[in-house]
């Protein structure tokens, strides 16, 4: 007899519809119980495209008893919005970020009486290839983490990213940053495919961050590289007895060095016809992530949020410890922060002794 998580969305702009749709994906785990949208034709549309209750006030949407309630909505109104729903006890899933800027963060952690009853979307690590990246760290066969350079996401998200991959806390960190203006054609954005691109001017930003301790973080982030199919997702981990690159790992066994690859494997494929999805992936023949969501054909970020909200139901049902904390958030963005006041004023920035630290 299946139990799935019940959960509520207030947003139903695009990131609150792909909590929709992973609910929609396989309902025998994820149920999607009502949605609140900002009007009745917003809620009608919702509606039309999910088939889930939608409503236009919290009262209505609390009626329907979630397990956890995800917020969705738009950088100003996020931290109003936590508030108001940890103020009445209701569990809930902010997006990233928290609160759009450092004193936002700072008034949000000393105005919620309980954080504990907040947990933020964040489901990077959980994507097969850092997962994957992840469990080679986790066996020690780079030796301790040294150095992680992330050219593949931005600001928050990279730092959650460098803070995994280094084992870092709330540790005192310290920030330097610059950006450029570098030239890149960029075919593909948010809208969509771009007619007859061509090369134009496009922000680059670099930085590094000393978490101390002798890890580092690089960061390398162009403007629009999400969906840019131009430019490459790079991910280099550097530990005291080899080197990861993307899926390549060089390490010292003891007498030489050895070279290994993460494996995935992938179904619909050439005469394959099992499906179009990563079924796991592995290295030098053990199995290191598996997908759990075989079948439904979510993409690899879908089947990430799909197991961050799997994650995040268990924590509000007391059964685990939820998988991103508001404090952890807090911290990623005041670091995403600095890289961008850094940039800005050339000048160093160090984050330490937040609230939430």
């Amino acid at each position: 007899m299946s139990n799935p998580i019940r959960f509520a969305v207030i947003g139903t702009g695009w990131r609150g519809q792909f909590h929709l749709r992973v609910a929609a994906a396989d309902p025998s785990r994820l149920e999607a119980v009502a949605v609140m949208a900002v009007d009745q034709a917003q809620a009608d549309m919702i509606h039309s495209a999910y088939g889930v209750p939608a409503v236009t006030s919290l009262d209505e949407l609390l009626a329907y008893e979630p397990e956890f309630v995800v917020a969705a909505v738009s950088w100003p109104a996020m931290p109003g919005l936590l508030k108001e729903l940890t103020a009445r006890g209701v569990k809930v899933m902010g997006e990233t970020p928290p609160a759009p800027d450092l004193a936002g963060l700072r008034d949000l952690w000393t105005s919620i009486e309980d954080q504990s009853l907040v947990q933020v979307g964040e489901q990077y690590v959980l994507m097969p290839g850092h997962a994957s990246r992840l469990a080679v760290l986790g066996a020690g066969l780079l030796g301790v983490p040294q150095s992680v350079e992330i050219a593949s996401t931005h600001l928050y998200h990279a730092t959650s990213l460098m803070r995994a991959f280094l084992d870092v806390d709330m540790e005192r960190t310290v920030v330097s940053g610059r950006t450029f203006d570098t030239r890149m054609t960029l075919p593909l954005t948010f809208d969509g495919w771009v007619t007859e691109p061509q090369p134009e001017v496009q922000a680059s930003t670099y930085a590094t961050l000393d978490f101390g301790d002798g890890r580092v973080g690089v960061y390398n982030f162009v403007n629009m590289q999400w969906w840019n199919p131009l430019l490459s997702r790079r991910i280099v981990v550097r530990g005291t007895l080899g080197e990861m690159v993307d899926d390549t790992v060089v390490r010292w066994d003891g007498a030489d060095p050895i070279t290994s690859r993460i494996e995935y494997r992938r179904t619909g494929v050439d005469m394959n016809l099992e499906g179009n999805e990563v079924v796991h992936t592995s290295f030098d023949g053990k199995i290191l992530w598996r997908n759990s969501w075989v079948g439904t054909r979510l993409s690899e970020d879908d089947v990430a949020v799909a197991d961050h909200l799997v994650a995040v139901g268990a924590w509000a049902r007391g059964e685990a410890v939820g998988p991103y904390s508001l404090a952890s958030a807090c911290q990623d963005h005041a670091l995403g922060l600095a890289i961008e006041e850094s940039a800005r004023t050339h000048q160093d920035v160090v984050v330490e002794g937040e609230p939430w630290a």
